[in-house]
């Protein structure tokens, strides 16, 4: 571990920002198109801690009444107040932070967000630890359905180690939903060592195609990007420094699956979505490859069958075919069907 980036992120996230006003770019304060129900559980989030949030987009997924959360880089707990409100009174979400100034301000506000939400007892708890050492935490192995993370990777320094632990942590069929900021290619060092570049979440951005190497040999053999959009560097003196990087804000899905193949593999399968997931009763978007909607069959890859058979998607989806005959490698350039249409990758990101 690098200490000194460690006690920097520490002091930056600690001390230096005080509100999301303080930030120097977008990279933390994405676009405020978020949906309706989203909007309104908003409203209910106490305001000392919307301000002091610092996300890159919205990580609140699909189909999570009664899950149990896991928030890696939780701050001042923003987002696992709102997924306390969605995964209701069985559910239960655990927020993870190393910086204590920022996990005060979470905590103090426990009361109030439990009875704002009319449970009986907070559905939530906060650790003090580094998401890099989640091993030295009495997290257990295979416990959690979801996972979530926000604009809060690229601060860590053993990146591997986050993924790692995440995959350990989940269930089988588990998923790790996270926003973050990624590179058009690797950062050079004299940036990577700027500790204003590194806390606004952009110095320790990883290049693209080296998260998804990282993905994969962290057990994650088929990352799914959802969204991505361009981050906007405001400060002159940082894009100075950045000169032609670029940066964009995206979110990917991660999923713990064994079987699946190493491609996108043709089995002449598909997929009919129920409609049957809250708050989204006409259309589900997995990926950006894949937007179901109801009662549409959709072609799909191999991966993407065992993905909705296999995941809490399961009880969504009617699947139809098997994988007993190969049809060479899936194309989605041409989707066999109609339900399958191109993704709008413009982010229903945070709310800053």
């Amino acid at each position: 571990m690098d200490t000194n980036t460690h006690t920097e992120v520490q002091r930056y996230y600690g001390q230096e920002l005080e509100s999301s006003a303080d930030l120097k770019t977008t990279a933390c304060c994405t676009a405020d198109e978020v949906p309706g129900y989203v909007k309104a559980l908003l409203a209910t989030i106490h305001d000392e801690v919307l301000q002091r949030y610092y996300g890159c987009g919205l990580v609140l997924p699909e189909a999570l009444e009664g899950l149990r959360v896991l928030d890696l880089g939780c701050g001042a707990g923003r987002d696992v107040y709102l997924l306390s409100a969605l995964v209701g009174a069985e559910g239960s979400v655990v927020g993870v932070d190393m910086t204590p100034e920022q996990l005060a301000v979470a905590q103090r506000h426990q009361e109030f967000h439990a009875k704002t939400f009319g449970y009986a007892q907070s559905n939530v708890d906060f650790i003090e630890a580094n998401i890099e050492k989640l091993e030295a935490t009495d997290l257990e192995d295979n416990s959690f359905d979801l996972i979530v993370s926000n604009c809060v990777i690229n601060l860590a320094v053993d990146k591997a180690a986050v993924l790692r632990s995440a995959h350990r942590l989940l269930k089988p069929g588990g998923e790790m939903y996270f926003s973050d900021i990624y590179a058009d290619r690797r950062i050079p060092e004299h940036l990577v060592s700027d500790p204003v570049l590194y806390g606004e979440c952009l110095a320790g951005a990883l290049y693209w195609n080296d998260f998804r190497q990282i993905a994969r040999e962290s057990g994650f053999r088929d990352p799914r990007l959802l969204k991505s959009e361009p981050v906007e560097v405001t400060d002159t003196e940082l894009r100075r420094k950045l000169g032609t990087l670029h940066f964009d804000s995206a979110t990917f899905r991660l999923f713990r699956l064994a079987g699946l193949d190493a491609g996108h593999e043709n089995y002449g399968q598909q997929a009919v979505y129920r409609g049957t997931i809250p708050e989204y009763p006409e259309e589900f978007r997995l990926d950006e490859r894949y937007r179901f909607r109801r009662g549409r069959q959709t072609a799909i890859c191999g991966n993407t069958y065992r993905l909705l058979g296999h995941t809490r998607f399961g009880a969504h989806f009617d699947l139809l075919g098997d994988d007993s005959v190969h049809l060479g490698e899936f194309s989605d350039t041409k989707p066999a069907d109609a339900g399958q249409e191109p993704a709008d990758t413009s982010a229903a990101g945070g709310c800053c």
